[in-house]
């Protein structure tokens, strides 16, 4: 690459500086402490009720219709591997948002990730676990950020002449952006919305500045557009135009071709022959 992003630039150490890891094994272990106490006193205190009314305290809050957190009388240990996996669930999602990690991924890099973090078998939150993660993460950055350009690419349609199998154009086409009805376009939720959202988080950081997060994203923004100007057809953002039409097909035009190179760079190493010699 000709540039690198100024995020790609930093070390291990920078990405994690912002939170103190020791502060949060610490603090997430004395929670967890504390509500093991606590479903322990809510066990004992149902034994209690029972010999004496022969109802638990699980009995009593049913009657009651106190369904949340019920489970906790009957399995303390279930209750507490459950609530152990949400908190550290809870806390890696945290860390990956604070690292900076998740604006360098494309939509199916962060699917991943996610789908990592579900189920009963997720890491234990520990200062070497935290680390360790961080570190394997910081050693990939550079592979993760390029494979976003790639998958960019690799999901274009070469029915189009605009685009090329070799590289990015100036133009390029993306099929099913928009919908058009009787009540006029829309945005196409789904993964073309997340194609575009891609393409435009790798053209800011290319450009070493911060990447929208989903409220502001360039999707909310062609979304709110085509929303206040029913009758246009042009969308006009900070680094590309977009040009819709009611088959439902976009044409995106680079604004700026110098990050459109450095894309073409990044497309030109991974498979190397393909690109023209410069001109």
């Amino acid at each position: 690459m000709q540039h690198e992003p100024e995020i790609l630039s930093s070390t291990q150490h920078d990405v994690i500086c912002s939170t103190s890891i020791e502060r949060i094994v610490t603090g997430r272990n004395a929670a967890l402490q504390q509500i093991e106490g606590v479903i322990n006193q809510i066990v004992e205190i149902s034994r209690l009720t029972q010999s004496i009314s022969g109802k638990t305290a699980l009995d009593w809050a049913m009657k009651q219709d106190f369904r949340c957190g019920c489970w906790l009388m009957e399995k303390a240990e279930t209750a507490m591997k459950s609530i152990t996996c949400n908190l550290d669930r809870s806390i890696w999602r945290d860390l990956m948002k604070k690292s900076g990690m998740l604006s360098l991924m494309d939509a199916q890099a962060r699917d991943q990730w996610d789908r990592n973090l579900e189920g009963d078998n997720i890491p234990e939150i520990s200062e070497a676990n935290i680390l360790s993660t961080f570190e394997q993460l910081h050693q990939s950055k550079g592979e993760v950020f390029e494979r976003g350009v790639i998958n960019v690419f690799r999901h274009l349609s070469w029915d189009y002449k605009s685009n090329s199998p070799c590289s990015f154009g100036r133009k390029i086409i993306i099929n099913n952006m928009v919908k058009h009805d009787k009540w006029g376009y829309g945005l196409a939720w789904g993964w073309r919305r997340d194609q575009l959202v891609d393409l435009d988080r790798m053209l800011h950081l290319l450009d070493g500045k911060p990447v929208p997060d989903s409220r502001t994203d360039i999707a909310y923004r062609l979304s709110g557009h085509i929303q206040q100007e029913p009758h246009s057809q042009t969308f006009d953002d900070t680094y590309v135009s977009i040009r819709y039409f009611q088959k439902g097909s976009a044409h995106v035009t680079f604004k700026r071709l110098d990050l459109m190179e450095q894309m073409n760079d990044i497309i030109a190493k991974h498979y190397p022959g393909m690109l023209a010699k410069p001109r």
